[in-house]
């Protein structure tokens, strides 16, 4: 006798679920609309990740104070996920700096609570309409050691990249320590199994010191437009 799928009397019917997704279609455009209206200004600017746990004490928060005031100084605004740890530290770092420090924050049961440190937030339910904001406005993006959602962000903008759905800017890994051995393997597995092209390995760059870092990113730009052209930014409509 086939086993049977058991019923599960306090699951939502198919009418009620129809009715809240449909209209859950109306708080998805909203997050989109209120996003595009309120970063549309802040350009150029770089997004920053990394992992949420870092206490201000930690080598690496202190590094990504210093990385984001520089990039303000030179002229970013800087977006972080505008929670805690890393995050925290980019939008300290920018508002010590002369441009506009952006914190795009998420609800999430842990983690997650705004840093005081924005000068521009944004509150989203989903994490997919925060990734397209991530991304739009983007001329570059600084990937601190982090955890599952910090891998998440990096294979998000390197899969883009790679795939033509968005323009290529600098992604750049700090900490030859911590990123080394994920490298490694994208080397010594990834490429001889062809899931990936040598061309691939080129999209990332591995940065030690918050100056060369900022030097990387004006470097990539020294001889291109900072802000999206044209065509790119009908790229970035289809993301």
């Amino acid at each position: 006798m086939s086993p049977k799928i058991p019923n599960h009397p306090s699951r939502l019917d198919k009418s009620e679920r129809l009715s809240l997704e449909s209209w859950k279609i109306f708080q998805i455009m909203a997050e989109f609309v209120q996003g595009y209206e309120t970063l549309a200004s802040i350009e150029p600017a770089v997004t920053i990740f990394g992992s949420a746990r870092f206490a201000p004490d930690h080598p690496h928060y202190l590094m990504t104070v210093e990385i984001a005031r520089l990039l303000s100084d030179g002229g970013f605004a800087v977006v972080s996920g505008g929670g805690p740890g890393i995050m925290e530290a980019a939008n300290k770092g920018a508002k010590e700096g002369g441009a506009p420090s952006v914190g795009l924050n998420i609800t999430l049961p842990h983690e997650q609570h705004d840093n005081p440190y924005q000068d521009i937030s944004l509150h989203f339910q989903h994490f997919f309409a925060r990734k397209v904001m991530f991304v739009k406005y983007a001329s570059a993006y600084v990937v601190m050691p982090g955890g599952f959602g910090t891998l998440d962000e990096m294979a998000e903008i390197l899969t883009l990249v790679q795939t033509g759905k968005s323009r290529r800017i600098p992604i750049i890994l700090v900490g030859t320590a911590f990123w080394s051995g994920l490298l490694d393997w994208f080397r010594q597995t990834l490429l001889p199994e062809g899931t990936i092209g040598a061309d691939d390995l080129d999209l990332m760059t591995v940065c030690d010191e918050p100056q060369t870092v900022v030097n990387t990113i004006f470097d990539f730009y020294r001889n291109r437009n900072l802000g999206a052209t044209a065509e790119e930014q009908k790229k970035l409509l289809d993301l």
